[in-house]
């Protein structure tokens, strides 16, 4: 008997699911019904919706001991080469890390070469004082990274 109350249910669940996605198109995740080619053209994804980036993990650098004026300062244009290069297209994420590490934030750049994205940091007054560092790795993930930027302009009420 309890056999057969559970097969009842699963049953039930599994026909309820799928009148759901006939009735709502957005519930239906087959290929034929989701993918958008625009889309995949516009982010530059591949057939598997994936595109290569760069990474780069900012680090603590070496000359971290300037007066807190200076630090300001360097703090604002930091930040303002961070929207520059968002504006360009270049920087698709950028952020701090929690807590006091060494590991201090992350950019995730759309750029074909590691070099490319080197010569990018090189922009950075933090990189260019030495208060950071950057490690630079290939990175392949989904292309929708690249809709961040537009989608973070709806949600921020306040810029950097």
């Amino acid at each position: 008997m309890k056999k057969l109350i559970l097969f009842f249910l699963i049953s039930t669940l599994i026909i309820t699911s799928c009148e759901n996605s006939a009735k709502n198109p957005e519930l239906d995740t087959t290929p034929e019904k989701t993918f958008n080619k625009e889309l995949a053209e516009k982010y530059g994804a591949d057939e598997y919706g994936m595109k290569k980036y760069v990474i780069a993990f900012l680090k603590r650098g070496p000359n971290r001991n300037q007066d807190s004026i200076k630090k300001i300062e360097l703090q604002r244009a930091h930040l303002n080469n961070i929207t520059k290069l968002a504006e360009d297209g270049k920087l698709v994420l950028a952020g701090p890390f929690f807590g006091k590490d060494d590991l201090r934030g992350l950019y995730i750049f759309n750029v074909e070469s590691i070099e490319e994205a080197k010569k990018l940091t090189e922009t950075d007054p933090a990189i260019i004082e030495g208060s950071l560092e950057m490690e630079l790795k290939e990175w392949y993930g989904s292309a929708a990274v690249m809709a961040i930027n537009d989608i973070h302009k709806s949600i921020s009420k306040i810029e950097i």
